[in-house]
């Protein structure tokens, strides 16, 4: 293995590696998370989607894994707003799908899957004194971050504009993720518009750089060494890397959605699954929700719809209305083990920085 440089962030956390496995709550699994950190790099674990009461189960399962320090990750969204009105438009925007997959219309008015990060998950989360949390959309209370700092954690925000990165430091962030346009997964902006921040990797990470006096992380369409390489020599401390780890046996993956990533199907930005706009590979249900965004119902309450369509199409062996998150460098993607894939993309940007 050429000589590895060491960063703030390898040095803090006794990294062998600046590679983070990116939280992913969709396909986030312990095995994965600690497969990672067992190997050098930064294990991550998307809890937006975990029960509350399933919470401390979830930490344990990771623990018996892996000693090592693993990100915790958690969405801080704005409770959404019930509209009955949105609700029927979208039953009945999709009548067509759920016919065309034998399936009734969702009854009742939506209702939101999960919670945004709340004092109940605070009262778990700190007698476990997690070394790293990480947060999409913004940050909670400050007091939320100050108990949070008090139990020994480093927070870890998302930022996909200078303007959020500067805001995000302001209210507590010890490390900056600049999640650059090419993501997969939901978009981090929090402050305007996601159409009005739409920046890519490679011009967003300098700026944050030379906006914020912490450790930087560049997130978005970083496949291989080579991204790796490019993203240090950009000044990131670090890198965080989602869909390139989609092809490890250790996440959780529809294999319908792995053969799609290999395929370089175009991927869209869509608020269809979820109500909040993502990057995935493009289907019949994106298409069809495309020109009607304006109707979807408030994150993440859009999912009261589309869930059982996605569940549909996965008993199917249909793509037409999977959840596929994907980032723009999905066609690089390669199967390895989480382990034997974190070194190979370690060697790689290591015999470049050379």
């Amino acid at each position: 293995m050429p000589h590895w440089p060491t960063t703030p962030l390898t040095e803090r956390f006794g990294l062998r590696y600046p590679i983070i496995q990116a939280p992913m709550a969709s396909a986030a699994t312990a095995e994965l998370a600690a497969a990672v950190a067992n190997a050098g790099g930064l294990g991550s674990y998307g809890f937006a989607m975990t029960p509350v009461d399933r919470l401390a189960d979830e930490i344990a399962a990771i623990r018996r894994l892996t000693n090592q320090p693993v990100n915790f990750n958690f969405f801080c969204h704005a409770p959404p707003v019930p509209d009955p009105e949105r609700d029927q438009q979208m039953a009945d925007r999709l009548a067509p799908l759920y016919a065309a997959f034998d399936l009734s219309p969702p009854a009742g008015p939506a209702a939101a899957p999960y919670p945004t990060f709340s004092e109940a998950h605070l009262e778990i989360l700190l007698p476990a004194l997690p070394t790293i949390v990480s947060f999409q959309f913004g940050l909670p209370p400050r007091f939320h971050i100050e108990a949070l700092k008090a139990a020994g954690a480093f927070i870890i925000g998302t930022a996909t504009t200078v303007e959020e990165a500067v805001w995000l430091v302001e209210h507590g962030a010890d490390v900056i993720c600049a999640q650059g346009f090419e993501a997969g997964g939901h978009r981090g902006t929090f402050l305007r518009d996601p159409a009005a921040s739409e920046i890519g990797t490679l011009a967003l990470v300098p700026q944050v750089v030379d906006a914020v006096r912490c450790p930087v992380i560049a997130a978005g369409g970083i496949m291989d060494g080579r991204g790796i390489a490019a993203a240090l020599m950009l000044g990131a401390a670090a890198v965080q890397m989602g869909t390139a780890f989609l092809g490890c046996p250790e996440a959780k993956v529809q294999p319908l959605h792995r053969r799609a990533l290999h395929a370089g199907t175009d991927t869209r930005l869509t608020k269809a699954y979820s109500g909040r706009s993502a990057r995935g590979i493009a289907n019949r249900l994106i298409e069809t929700l495309a020109a009607h965004e304006a109707e979807i119902p408030d994150f993440p309450l859009q999912q009261h719809f589309s869930r059982p369509l996605n569940a549909a199409s996965a008993l199917r062996g249909s793509t037409e209305c999977l959840q596929m998150w994907a980032g723009q460098g999905a066609p690089l993607l390669r199967e390895r083990p989480a382990a034997e894939l974190l070194k190979m993309l370690a060697h790689e940007a290591a015999a470049l920085l050379a």
